[in-house]
């Protein structure tokens, strides 16, 4: 989370000081009118720049992964981006539009225009002025359409299939916006670091449009398989998929997830994987659970033999650090890539001491006889506890049941908010922030 919050604090801040090195704001005393024009550069600059990155993000680089800590936490800041810019679209939409609004009220009064002479225009800048009035047009509808596609995407009442197919859409309202900004930018920013920002941020998101419109985002990531078996926990209302791959996977390490698209209607879903990869045994294994309609109706939908394609993997909840002692806490169906991490240990033995504490509101026995052997297997000390027969799991009851919690690293893997509250208390009882780790498998 530090690496995000840093990533989003520079995406506005470094935009925002090119901007004043090229451009201020009026002094006092300052009207609505001497406000309105460089305000209107500002925050379209920021708006453009912040919504740029977040179309690169969108389209899951793989260089990007290593300094942001994982695509979980991209999403996060396309996430944030994608508010970021909703916000400075609205401030500048209505500081340019609510402006002539108020004015053909009767609220605002325009001052006179002073005669500044006449000036020669070069070819370029004089034909970007005639495409002003196309550019102001075109760029407010494509900001409702913006604005429109962010709300939903907020919604998570949403399908996700709906979601991920509305949201790929966005691409062309932003080539829209982009034509709107290379009119409407100040000239004389073009010629300064401000403008270089902007015309480079325009272009890797005009690039990043193309990738989503024609469907390549991750292209160079994708392998075909076949399900090769099916077992439904149904007390558990867990799925669990092995399929066997075809070409085209490159391997994966333990704690990774990868896209699955079983049915090209529905697109491709999010998955942690929760198998260890042997390339003379080319199988991966998904661990899921019925938490929407797509995931409600998997084990009814997927058959033996059905061909998949998987894209990926991606993520760094990959267990590597120094410590001589790790703690996992995997809640509910987040136990899935601490079984990818023991089938691997179990092969590669590793010397940390590891303690794996496994809460869960549901019961299947099938499923903790083999959790329980692959913990066995791993030297993996196995903490299970049922919520109605052993109650609520904290901080202060994993620092009890291991006393060494000091000399360890923790990992975790559920809901969010857990995973927060125990963030949170680990650090105050002096757990260093970087030695909390937490997946966040949120894709929306």
């Amino acid at each position: 989370m530090k690496k995000i919050r840093i990533a989003l604090w520079a995406i506005l801040l470094l935009p925002t000081a090119l901007w004043f090195a090229a451009d201020s704001l009026p002094m006092p005393p300052v009207g609505w009118f001497s406000f309105r024009t460089p305000f209107v550069q500002l925050t379209g600059v920021l708006a453009i720049v912040a919504m740029s990155v977040a179309m690169v993000l969108a389209v899951r680089p793989r260089r990007l992964e290593p300094p942001l800590d994982g695509l979980d936490k991209m999403y996060r800041l396309h996430k944030w981006l994608g508010i970021a810019a909703l916000v400075l679209a609205v401030l500048h939409w209505w500081w340019a539009q609510g402006t002539k609004w108020m004015v053909g009220w009767g609220w605002l009064v325009r001052p006179e225009r002073k005669g500044a002479g006449t000036v020669e225009l070069g070819a370029i800048e004089q034909w970007l002025r005639g495409q002003r009035g196309l550019a102001e047009t075109m760029g407010e509808w494509a900001f409702y359409a913006v604005a429109a596609l962010i709300v939903v995407a907020l919604v998570r009442r949403i399908p996700y299939h709906v979601f991920a197919w509305l949201h790929r859409w966005i691409s062309v309202p932003y080539l829209v916006l982009a034509f709107h900004t290379v009119v409407l930018t100040q000239f004389d920013y073009w010629s300064q670091p401000v403008g270089w920002l902007v015309a480079a941020a325009l272009a890797c998101g005009t690039a990043a449009a193309v990738v989503a419109l024609t469907r390549r985002i991750g292209a160079g990531r994708r392998a075909s398989g076949r399900i090769e078996s099916l077992n439904w926990y149904p007390e558990l209302r867990v799925l669990e998929t092995a399929i066997r791959v075809d070409s085209g996977w490159a391997g994966h390490a333990a704690g990774q997830f990868a896209f699955v698209t079983s049915r090209k209607a529905e697109g491709a879903h999010p998955y942690t994987i929760a198998s260890a990869w042997d390339p003379a045994d080319p199988r991966i294994v998904f661990i899921t659970k019925a938490l929407g309609d797509h995931t409600a109706r998997l084990h009814e939908r997927l058959t033996a033999g059905m061909p998949v394609l998987i894209e990926g993997p991606y993520g760094r909840f990959d267990f590597r650090d120094e410590k001589p002692r790790q703690i996992w806490i995997g809640a509910g169906i987040g136990i899935t890539p601490f079984v990818a991490r023991m089938k691997q240990i179990a092969r590669t033995p590793g010397s940390q001491a590891i303690d794996l504490f496994h809460p869960t509101a549901d019961f299947s026995q099938a499923a903790i006889d083999k959790l329980s052997a692959d913990a066995r297997a791993a030297d993996v000390r196995l903490h299970l506890l049922v919520d109605k027969r052993d109650g609520r799991l904290d901080a202060e009851r994993i620092r009890a049941a291991v006393p060494q919690w000091r000399e360890a690293s923790v990992w975790f893997c559920g809901p969010a908010g857990f995973g927060e509250a125990l963030r949170r208390d680990f650090v105050a009882a002096g757990l260093s922030p970087d030695d909390f780790h937490q997946e966040l498998f949120e894709m929306r």
